[in-house]
């Protein structure tokens, strides 16, 4: 059994949600080592977010930006914590939501990604600046 953990600093990006598991592969070349095992991604921050889903249509990144701006909307008078504008506790409630890390399984040497599926950088602030991931695989 081998590891290998690796931090990623990935470049800043507008509010939306963005494919980054070409950046990720391009920058944990180490997984070419794994025959088989688990690959964990885990974003370093409370106002962005991971997901795995559809890859290959831009619209369905568009719909989830939509979506979350519609349920967690900004402007709300009853959230306190708005220390760095009306987007900071919409932002941080949206990352509760989806979630801080995903695993994807490891097959020779590759993510074992569904075809039309991609790894999102769910990025809820409009000037969150560069984004700290750990990427941790586990296998053989």
């Amino acid at each position: 059994m081998k590891v290998h953990q690796q931090y990623i600093q990935l470049k800043e990006r507008k509010r939306g949600f963005h494919l980054i598991t070409a950046e990720i592969e391009q920058s944990f070349t180490e997984i070419k080592e794994f025959k088989k095992g688990i690959c964990s991604v885990f974003i370093r921050h409370t106002s962005a977010s991971l997901a795995v889903n559809e890859g290959a249509d831009p619209t369905v990144r568009k719909d989830f930006e939509t979506f979350f701006n519609k349920t967690v909307p900004e402007g709300d008078r009853d959230y306190i914590h708005n220390y760095e504008g009306d987007d900071d506790m919409p932002a941080h409630l949206k990352a509760a939501i989806i979630g801080s890390s995903v695993s994807i399984p490891i097959t020779n040497g590759r993510l074992a990604l569904g075809k039309w599926q991609g790894i999102y950088l769910c990025e809820h602030r409009d000037n969150g600046g560069s984004r700290n991931i750990v990427v941790t695989a586990i296998g053989e």
